[in-house]
């Protein structure tokens, strides 16, 4: 009461009046109320523009980012959830940008791996329609190849395209997976044999599973070109296969090992990523990514074991039933 007599009547007198009502006392109070009222304000609007400044960047960079400018990044500053923020948006951002590049070096790819056999079908075939080549067994064949190098990549960009959308289905059977094996082992003879590499087979007693056998023939076809292609002259590649039946879930490993120079640790954790290559890889980087999609669809999983100098070993499971 002491204190509304006062600002309502300031010729009120307060003789007499306790000093704990006396407005001498009290106004020191609401001065400091006042100053830490300032005080709260500024440290808010600091806090605030803090705050404010990092989103506004974040703003103009996803504008950026969405104009298709995967370069942009934004500097990690600001109280601990924008920055976390940012964090990944960085993240974001470096992950686009790689696929982006990866995406123009695949198309660069392609065209090369299209260019090169139509290039030599097209002068084949205006050599022999001008009479400068005679149309004989041994050019049609060499016809023939370059139509089977087409048929893969195409083949190959299918696979990857219905494996990404979802639309991959399997056609399972049951499967001699022992005779699967040596078949496709025995595609790569040839090739094995040019290079002087001796393949060694490791088959268990595997009964028939259920399975896709022409996909699984395809993620064996695919190891194997890998492992002839960086098995140096002389070397060795070894197949095998092992079956196990754990809480009645029966599944079987396949596993193809070679003697190559091995894998660096940092290409070895990226060697199923689609269009990825080493820099001594050939082709479009397609094989290994397949391989994953085709093992996954099965409801396996794959991985690579690698040392240098001493080979890499890629293995794979293979459930009877999802």
């Amino acid at each position: 009461m002491a204190l509304l007599r006062f600002f309502l009547d300031p010729f009120v007198d307060f003789h007499g009046v306790p000093p704990l009502d006396r407005p001498d006392f009290i106004l020191p109070f609401g001065f400091a109320g006042f100053l830490i009222l300032i005080a709260a304000v500024f440290f808010g609007v600091r806090n605030l523009r803090r705050m404010s400044m990092p989103l506004d960047e974040l703003l103009e960079a996803s504008n950026r980012v969405a104009d298709g400018d995967f370069t942009v990044r934004v500097e990690e500053r600001g109280p601990f959830e924008v920055r976390a923020l940012l964090r990944e948006f960085n993240s974001m951002a470096e992950k686009l940008e790689l696929n982006d590049k990866q995406r123009r070096n695949m198309l660069a790819d392609i065209s090369h791996e299209l260019r090169s056999p139509i290039t030599i079908m097209q002068g084949n075939l205006e050599g022999m329609i001008d009479g400068v080549y005679s149309a004989d067994v041994e050019r049609l064949k060499s016809l023939y190849d370059e139509t089977q190098i087409l048929s893969r990549l195409v083949d190959d960009l299918r696979t990857l395209a219905l494996a990404e959308s979802g639309s991959l289905q399997l056609k399972r059977e049951p499967t001699d997976l022992g005779l699967l094996i040596r078949e496709v082992v025995s595609a790569f003879e040839s090739q094995a044999k040019e290079k002087n590499i001796r393949v060694e087979l490791e088959l268990g007693d595997v009964s028939s599973i259920d399975i896709d056998p022409m996909r699984t023939r395809e993620v064996l076809s695919n190891l194997l070109a890998n492992a002839v292609r960086y098995t140096p002259s002389g070397g060795e590649i070894k197949v095998g296969v092992t079956e196990s039946n754990q809480n009645g879930a029966r599944s079987v490993m396949v596993f193809v090992k070679d003697s190559g120079e091995g894998i660096q640790a940092d290409d070895l954790s990226r060697i199923f990523d689609r269009f990825y290559k080493s820099s001594d890889s050939g082709g479009m980087g397609l094989g290994l990514s397949i391989a994953k999609y085709l093992v996954e669809a099965h409801g396996g999983k794959i991985w690579a074991e690698s040392e240098l100098g001493v080979g890499t070993r890629i293995s794979f499971t293979l459930p009877s039933t999802l």
